[in-house]
């Protein structure tokens, strides 16, 4: 079959050669067309087509453009060399052959006639559209002008056989440009978690920001105005001025600190004035009672308390003249002072023993002989003075079958057969005295919890609560929490009315209180060192003072009919806090100190520290050393024979375990056990 080739326009003599290839062997060859026999030496690189020939060819085959290449005029005495040379592309740096034996006999016949074509298989390619002799043409010039920058950089890649061969420099080059593709990637992958990264920081500041914006946000305008409640005062409407000026916003946000009460030598657990607000009775973990004067600044009465262990609450019994003081404390021991008219302790006796630490009692407004005590043993004791053995068991604590550890007490002033117990769980159970059946939802009237925490892991813990002055509200302070409002009328599981933020309470059993003839503010000490006031009815931080050198504020006592609080906590005096100021307080400093106990409670509640994390341990330290100082004053008490001795165990314990038993390591009341 002879095929006819278009001339070539770029080749000096015009034409290529033709083929003749017998039908019989067509083949599926990628074949180099020859040029003709009279291209002078050097003619270099010129158009080329390659001929595709199916094996069983009914058309006319078609010529495609291939890659430009190198032509190499052979002399006609060469030309039965030229079909007896090795007819392969060595396979050298990655270049491409073609054996002798993937040709017929034919096709080397053809291939001799002087003209050898020799090319990379790599720009073969498979096509049976027809191409025009013009078209090829142009699409050949235009490859070859694109690709003669090409041969000149790789011209020493050719060997003077005319064979084409890939280097290492083009791979090179390849490696490189993928290891930059890479890098790239990588460095727009990093960007992408930097930038999401840094919206996330940017949205918790600005969720935090928006937070304390809340917490500190214009107050509402108050109820009372001092100048209305005078005049009406003056013309004898208003008989109930005292009251409501000392429940009056204005009044407790010109609280200033007036002077601290010093006679103590360690930390100051707590505090309780007497119904008529003339005493106040302080307890500390120097194991001593103090009942001050605290308008003279001077105590009244200083005596050894009788326990052996820090001394968490003492409390005046009512209507017994100022004459008893209940205490309790680390020891587990629930004890009664009897005071003398002429200022000093007749004696105190042991009237309870529990087999853990008690941190509270619980009085009953118009009882001077009973009252309550809970301890960390989940026992409730109902103490009456009159009886012979005055202690009673009245209930144990439990959830299911697991006891509760108890840290806190109270008895609703509305009806005292009802009180309320806060411990180790996050609970607060309400009891009454008349119904407690403990094989009947074990003697608990009802249960009140905030719902986000009755599943929680956080393990909360209740370190305070009181009934508001009626007995109709309830307040909890929880560890590492917030402080929490609770209709007491509500029915079992109600959820809380009122939240109160802002401070933390991590490091120390914190007291919490309510302020106010009505109730109208919840005041509460914090691990930064400062006392919030909270409006009640908005939730509104109004007083924010700083209450405490050492770092913490734990108790908060209200004057009874005064606008005056006492506060004490880890320093080692009381202070005492009126409404003087000149101006009411601008909350200086409020939105950094609220940011900082955020935050510093969301990281531990990140990382499930506990108690016992660095914090508590300066706590630790600073408390042994104050041990340590009691211990070597104890020693040279017992060595001068004149040192009085008030303590007495005059009465029986309630429990079988002698004091010795019972005897622990020391511990601080800062923290729950």
């Amino acid at each position: 079959m002879d095929l006819g080739v278009p001339s070539c326009p770029c080749h000096p003599h015009g034409a290529l050669g033709s083929v003749s290839i017998p039908p019989q062997t067509l083949s599926l060859v990628p074949l180099p067309i020859p040029l003709s026999r009279g291209v002078p030496n050097g003619a270099g690189v010129g158009p080329c087509f390659n001929l595709l020939l199916p094996s069983a060819a009914k058309e006319p085959p078609a010529l495609v453009p291939a890659a430009p290449c190198r032509l190499r005029a052979l002399d006609p005495t060469m030309s039965d060399r030229g079909s007896s040379m090795d007819g392969k592309t060595d396979i050298v740096n990655g270049s491409l052959s073609s054996s002798p034996e993937e040709m017929s006999a034919e096709e080397g016949r053809e291939t001799s006639s002087g003209i050898e074509v020799e090319a990379s298989d790599l720009s073969l390619s498979l096509t049976g559209d027809d191409v025009g002799p013009t078209r090829a043409s142009m699409e050949t010039s235009r490859d070859t002008d694109t690709e003669s920058s090409g041969e000149e950089k790789d011209s020493d890649s050719m060997d003077d056989t005319g064979h084409y061969s890939i280097t290492e420099e083009s791979r090179a080059l390849d490696e490189e440009e993928e290891e930059e593709e890479d890098e790239e990637r990588a460095q727009r992958r990093s960007h992408r978690k930097r930038s999401s990264h840094e919206q996330d920081s940017s949205d918790d500041e600005q969720a935090l920001e928006q937070w304390v914006s809340a917490e500190t946000s214009a107050l509402p305008r108050p109820r009372w105005r001092a100048i209305p409640a005078l005049r009406h005062r003056q013309l004898g409407s208003g008989s109930r001025f005292v009251p409501e000026a000392c429940g009056a916003r204005v009044f407790v946000q010109r609280f200033r600190l007036q002077h601290g009460l010093e006679a103590h030598t360690g930390c100051v657990n707590t505090l309780h004035f007497n119904q008529r607000g003339t005493w106040l009775a302080s307890g500390s973990d120097d194991l001593r009672v103090v009942v001050w004067d605290w308008v003279r600044r001077r105590p009244v009465l200083e005596f050894e308390s009788g326990h052996k262990s820090n001394v968490f609450q003492a409390k005046f019994l009512p209507n017994s003249g100022d004459s008893t003081l209940a205490m309790c404390a680390r020891d587990g021991q629930v004890r009664v002072a009897e005071l003398s008219a002429t200022q000093c302790c007749k004696n105190t006796k042991r009237v309870a023993q529990h087999k853990g630490a008690s941190h509270k009692l619980a009085l009953e407004p118009d009882s001077p002989c009973t009252f309550l005590s809970a301890g960390e043993d989940a026992v409730v004791f109902t103490i009456d003075l009159r009886q012979d053995r005055p202690a009673s068991k009245l209930v144990v604590t439990k959830e299911k079958e697991k006891k509760v550890g108890l840290y806190t007490i109270y008895v609703n002033p509305a009806n005292t057969y009802q009180f309320a117990v806060g411990g180790r769980d996050q609970f607060i159970r309400i009891y009454d005295q008349r119904r407690i059946d403990e094989n009947e939802n074990n003697g608990v009237l009802k249960k009140f919890c905030p719902h986000h925490l009755v599943n929680s892991e956080s393990k909360a813990n209740i370190t305070c609560l009181v009934y508001s002055h009626d007995g109709s509200e309830l307040l909890a302070s929880y560890n590492d929490e917030d402080i929490y409002l609770f209709n007491s009328s509500h029915s079992d599981g109600a959820e809380y009315i009122k939240r109160y933020k802002g401070h933390r309470n991590n490091a120390t059993v914190k007291g919490v209180n309510f302020y106010g003839p009505k109730s109208e503010f919840v005041v509460s000490g914090s691990d930064c060192g400062h006392i919030f006031l909270w409006e009640k009815s908005s939730c509104q931080i109004v007083q924010f003072m700083e209450g405490d050198k050492g770092g913490v504020v734990n108790c908060l006592e209200p004057h009874p009919h005064l606008p005056v609080l006492a506060t004490s906590g880890l320093d080692h005096d009381v202070k005492i806090w009126a409404p003087t100021a000149e101006t009411p307080t601008e909350l200086v400093g409020l939105r950094e100190v609220i940011k900082k106990n955020k935050l510093e409670r969301d990281e531990d509640s990140l990382h499930h520290t506990d108690m016992f994390d660095s914090h508590m341990l300066w706590f630790l330290m600073h408390h042994l050393r104050q041990r340590r100082h009691h211990r070597v004053g104890a020693i040279h008490r017992r060595r001068d024979p004149g040192a009085p001795d008030a303590d007495s165990d005059e009465s029986p314990s309630s429990s079988d375990t002698s004091d010795e038993e019972e005897e622990g390591p020391d511990r601080v009341q800062c923290m729950p056990s």
